[in-house]
C-alpha cells in the first residue's frame, strides 16, 4: 500500500544517509502521460549521441546503443536512489567543449587513449562534486550567489539554447533539416506547454484539456506524421531485440578502464581545467532547477519538495563515477533536463488531483519507460528520425522557461542592464571567460554589496 504523505510534508521515501530512495509503485503511482512522454522524448533525445559513439570512438551501432542506455539508465534512476526533485539530464553546453578534447593529436584515432581521457574527465568532475557535496561548500555557494548573478546565469542557458537551435549545420537545427514537420512540431509543443488561451479553453473542454495532459506528446506524433508524408522523415525499422549481453560485454573491452587500463596522471591533469569549466555549467543548473522549483511550491503547498545543495552534488558525483568506470562519455551525466523540468513541475503545479507527487510525474518519464526501450530495435529506429525535433523541442522550451525565470528574480533595471550582459557573456564566451565578465559587470555596475549575503529574516 502507498504510504500516504500528509499535507505539507516531504513525499515519504527510504532515507540512507543524506538521501532518500522512492520505490515504483510503493513511493509513487503510475503516471500514463509522462510515461508516454518519456518514451517519446527521452527517448529520441538519449540516442542523439550515438552518431558521436560511432564516429569518434569506432563503436558499432550495438555498442553505441548499449552505451547511450546505460547512459539513460543512471539518469532515469537518479531520483530513485537519491531522492532529488530534479528531472535529470545531460550538461549539454559542454558536449562541443569534450569533443574538441577528445579529437586533439594526442588523442585523435586513438580510442583507447579516447575512453581514458573520458574517465579522467568523469573522475575529475566526480571528485569536485563530492569533496564540494561532503564539505557543504557547494551548497553554500549556491545560496550566497545574488539574484542578479543567477538571472544571468540563467538567462545565458536561454540565449545559448536559442543560438544552438538556429546555428547553421546544427544537429539540433530542425528547421533546416526538416522545416515542414519539424517546425510545426516544436511551435505545437511550445503552444501546448505555455498558450494562456488554450488553457483558458482546456478548463471548459475536457477533450482539449486530456490532449493537453499529454504534455510534448501530440507535437512528436504531429511531427512524425507529417514528416513521413513530406518525405523529410525516412523510417527505416529494425524488427530485432538488442543482443544486450554481447554489446555489452564487447563495449567494456572496448571502454571500462577495468579492461583497457586507467589514465596516467598526465591525462587526469591535462582533463582537470575541462571539468572545472564543466562545474560552472552544473552550478548554473542547480541554480536554475532551484529557482523553478521555488516558484512551482508557491502553487502547491501539499507536497514540499525538498532542496539539497549538498545531495545534488554527491548524487551527480556518483552518476559521473559509475559512467566514468563502465561506459564513459562525460558530460552525459548533469543535475537538469530543464525542458522536461518545466513540463513536469506544469503539471504538478495543476493540483493534487493531476498529480499527487512531483516523484509521480519523474519517476514515470523515466523509469518506466526508458530502461525497457533500447532493447527493441523498433522502438530505437523509430524515434531516430524523430531526434532533431526532441533536440528542438527540449532547447525551445529551455530557451522560454529559463527566460521567463530570468526575468523574474530582478526588479531593478541596472541589475537587469547587468544579468543581460552576463547571459550574453555566458551563450558566446567560454564558460570561464563568461564568468569573469559577468562578476566584473555585476560588480562595476551593481555594486559589491550585491555579494553580500542578506540577513536571515
Amino acid at each position: 500500500m502507498l504510504p500516504k504523505r500528509q499535507h505539507g510534508e516531504v513525499q515519504p521515501g527510504l532515507k540512507w544517509g543524506p538521501f532518500t530512495a522512492r520505490i515504483p509503485l510503493i513511493h509513487l503511482r503510475f503516471s500514463l502521460a509522462d510515461m508516454l512522454q518519456g518514451l517519446a522524448v527521452a527517448g529520441a533525445t538519449g540516442l542523439a549521441l550515438v552518431p558521436y559513439f560511432m564516429a569518434l570512438l569506432g563503436l558499432s551501432f550495438e555498442e553505441a546503443v548499449v552505451m547511450a542506455m546505460f547512459h539513460s539508465l543512471l539518469i532515469s534512476f537518479s531520483w530513485m536512489f537519491f531522492g532529488d526533485p530534479y528531472a535529470p539530464g545531460w550538461l549539454t553546453p559542454a558536449i562541443p567543449f569534450v569533443v574538441a578534447f577528445i579529437t586533439t593529436p594526442a588523442y585523435l584515432g586513438d580510442h583507447t587513449a579516447q575512453f581514458q581521457a573520458m574517465t579522467a574527465l568523469s573522475l575529475n568532475f566526480a571528485f569536485i562534486l563530492i569533496f564540494l557535496g561532503v564539505t557543504g561548500l557547494g551548497a553554500k555557494l549556491i545560496k550566497v550567489v545574488p539574484n542578479v548573478f543567477k538571472g544571468g546565469i540563467i538567462l545565458g542557458a536561454a540565449v545559448a539554447a536559442f543560438l544552438r537551435v538556429t546555428k547553421d549545420g546544427d544537429a539540433a537545427n530542425v528547421f533546416q533539416s526538416a522545416p515542414i514537420a519539424g517546425t510545426l512540431g516544436v511551435v505545437v509543443c511550445l503552444v501546448f506547454a505555455f498558450s494562456k488561451p488554450l488553457q483558458a479553453m482546456a478548463a471548459n473542454n475536457k477533450v482539449l484539456a486530456m490532449i493537453l495532459g499529454f504534455g510534448l506528446l501530440p507535437g512528436f506524433i504531429i511531427a512524425g506524421s507529417v514528416g513521413y508524408f513530406t518525405g523529410e522523415f525516412v523510417y527505416n525499422i529494425r524488427w530485432e531485440i538488442l543482443d544486450v549481453g554481447a554489446a555489452a560485454t564487447s563495449l567494456w573491452d572496448k571502454a571500462s578502464p577495468f579492461h583497457i587500463g586507467w589514465p596516467s596522471v598526465d591525462t587526469f591533469i591535462a582533463a582537470f581545467p575541462l571539468a572545472l569549466i564543466t562545474y560552472i555549467l552544473f552550478f548554473g543548473d542547480v541554480v536554475t532547477g532551484n529557482e523553478m522549483i521555488e516558484q512551482a511550491q508557491t502553487q502547491r503547498d501539499d507536497e514540499k519538495l525538498e532542496l539539497n545543495g549538498s545531495r545534488a552534488h554527491m548524487a551527480t558525483g556518483l552518476r559521473n563515477v559509475m559512467m566514468g568506470i563502465v561506459a564513459p562519455f562525460f558530460t552525459t551525466q548533469g543535475v537538469l533536463w530543464t525542458g522536461i523540468q518545466v513540463i513536469l513541475l506544469k503539471r504538478w503545479t495543476q493540483g493534487r488531483e493531476k498529480v499527487d507527487s512531483i516523484f509521480d510525474s519523474i519517476g514515470s518519464f523515466y523509469a518506466f519507460g526508458l530502461p525497457f526501450l533500447f532493447i527493441f530495435l523498433p522502438l530505437v529506429t523509430l524515434l531516430q528520425p524523430l531526434l532533431p525535433v526532441a533536440l528542438a523541442v527540449t532547447l525551445i522550451l529551455t530557451a522560454f522557461a529559463c527566460a521567463t525565470l530570468a526575468l523574474s528574480l530582478v526588479d531593478d533595471a541596472t541589475e537587469r542592464g547587468a544579468m543581460v550582459i552576463t547571459a550574453m557573456a555566458f551563450s558566446v564566451f567560454e564558460p570561464w571567460l563568461g564568468l569573469l565578465v559577468g562578476l566584473v559587470t555585476i560588480a562595476a555596475l551593481c555594486g559589491f554589496k550585491v555579494f553580500m549575503p542578506k540577513p536571515e529574516q
